[in-house]
């Protein structure tokens, strides 16, 4: 049975970067989903595909969305694609959301796969830091989430620590979508 391995982690864990090294990977077994996002497409670095909120809320009012959430003042979603490719056999790589993980275990129940990106605390608070998008206050709240998130259920998770080189977490996560097959 095709899997959808659901990778999550806070904002600077790195998964918009390993997650674009395992799609330059073109591994013959994984189709890899582009997420909807009511935010410009210039915004972060994630390659995703930017939406009004109305074109957002119209497509989410047609069905046309297997997934969707809110979170960072945004709308989130994936595409009904995925059940195409799951009906295929093609194991799906998604973008989630640590606090949709419930839901998306219930909408697919025995098929989601659910992958942690874990960064220790220190390292993401100088990535976030770094990236100069957030207050020091935004940055001190997201940590605090990640740490309460990660302590919760982490038991339900295969972990990817990026705490040391993408090549290593990459290789990680590429073994993880591997042992799927």
């Amino acid at each position: 049975m095709a899997k959808i391995i659901y990778v999550m982690g806070p904002s600077g864990s790195g998964k918009d970067t390993i997650i674009d090294a395992v799609r330059e990977q073109h591994l013959d077994h994984l189709q890899v989903a582009h997420r909807y996002i009511t935010r410009h497409w210039q915004s972060g670095g994630e390659n995703h595909i930017a939406l009004s909120q109305t074109v957002f809320e119209q497509r989410k009012a047609l069905g046309l969305f297997a997934m969707a959430w809110s979170a960072n003042q945004h709308q989130y979603a994936i595409g009904r694609e995925v059940d195409l490719w799951l009906e295929c056999q093609q194991n799906v790589l998604v973008n989630g959301s640590r606090a949709y993980l419930p839901q998306a275990m219930k909408l697919y129940p025995n098929m989601i796969l659910p992958v942690m990106i874990d960064v220790a605390a220190d390292k993401l608070q100088e990535r976030l830091i770094k990236r100069g998008r957030e207050s020091v206050a935004e940055i001190e709240a997201r940590i605090k989430r990640h740490i309460q998130l990660s302590n919760n259920d982490a038991s339900l998770f295969q972990i990817v620590e990026n705490n040391n080189s993408i090549e290593e977490a990459v290789t990680q996560l590429t073994a993880i979508i591997n042992a799927a097959k």
